[in-house]
């Protein structure tokens, strides 16, 4: 047991069930998921949109985070031990101008860990996601310059977060301290969000 990668294309259902299986195999069992993956996509109105550029932000950010759960929830259930934390964003409650498959791609992932956290209620795994505003990480190179500005304007505290602020949450999340809170969306905002 301990720390054990598996590269995996998310998007890929059935690879994202091998991964699962050889992970599980190599820990002997998966207690925790984080999913995380996930790309901008163009900053670009929606009719420039191209089916293509869309597809692609919904395949990793959404149908990604589905493949994962799907994979791992069974698992968790025999064990009768989980925490899932799903990774969202800010612009998932508000939207962002210029990022609309972005925006959307992150409701969806608000409103799947809400069904799925209320559907393992009554059991001991967990599913909430975290909002995190802008945090400056690789992903900002998939993003204008007019885009990173935008985003910093919306934060009340004039600052990007930091990873280290998102990953403390995470894992009190994913502790088995946080067992009373299922279906939740936690924000890590700088002040950003509005409910």
């Amino acid at each position: 047991p301990g720390l054990h990668g598996v590269a995996v294309d998310v998007a890929d259902a059935a690879g994202v069930e091998n991964a699962a299986a050889r992970a599980i195999e190599a820990l002997g069992g998966v207690d925790i998921l984080v999913t995380s993956a996930a790309i901008t996509g163009p900053n670009m109105t929606t009719w420039n949109y191209t089916v293509e550029d869309w597809q692609k932000v919904i395949d990793i950010n959404i149908n990604g985070v589905f493949y994962c759960n799907k994979a791992l929830v069974p698992h968790m259930l025999e064990r009768n031990y989980g925490r899932i934390v799903n990774i969202a964003s800010i612009a998932g409650k508000e939207g962002n101008p210029n990022a609309s498959a972005y925006s959307t791609s992150k409701a969806a992932v608000i409103g799947l860990t809400k069904s799925l956290g209320k559907e393992l209620a009554k059991t001991k795994v967990t599913v909430n996601c975290v909002t995190p505003a802008a945090v400056r990480t690789a992903i900002f190179k998939q993003m204008s310059q007019e885009h990173i500005d935008f985003m910093l304007s919306k934060i009340p505290m004039a600052r990007f977060g930091e990873v280290e602020e998102v990953a403390a949450l995470i894992c009190w999340i994913a502790s088995e301290e946080c067992s009373f809170t299922t279906a939740a969306v936690f924000d890590v905002s700088g002040g950003r969000a509005t409910y």
